[in-house]
């Protein structure tokens, strides 16, 4: 079993940047996968960015070359950096793992033996 926990969520122009973090706790991050996914306000919810766990990671077209996921496994810590925000980003941004060799998914994955979720933090992104 997992525990994880966002941060770094909060209001920013368009244009600017954040870095969210994720804390892992309660078994080591070597055999997850970890992704970030969001859901906005009447839509589902979707999955933004992962990383396997070798290495390998993926972008959903939308953030390509604006957003970096990276993981320390070491300090079980998972961080997504967010540059040139855009409204459309604005949404609940939750850190998710789960137990899978490579690839990782973008799918949002609900099997409580498997996937591990945060609770979410909250990412505005308006002028």
């Amino acid at each position: 079993q997992l525990q994880l926990v966002e941060s770094g969520g909060g209001l920013v122009t368009p244009g600017g940047s954040l870095r969210l973090s994720c804390a892992v706790s309660g078994s080591t991050l070597d055999y997850y996968a970890i992704g970030w996914f969001r859901q906005a306000p009447g839509k589902e919810r979707e999955g933004v960015a992962c990383s396997s766990n070798r290495g390998s990671k993926y972008y959903t077209e939308a953030v390509k070359g604006r957003f970096t996921i990276s993981r320390d496994n070491a300090k079980k810590m998972v961080y997504l950096q967010m540059n040139n925000l855009k409204p459309e980003d604005t949404a609940v941004y939750y850190c998710a793992a789960e137990l899978r060799d490579a690839p990782c998914s973008l799918v949002p994955g609900f099997d409580a033996d498997r996937h591990f979720w945060g609770q979410g933090t909250q990412v505005t992104v308006s002028s």
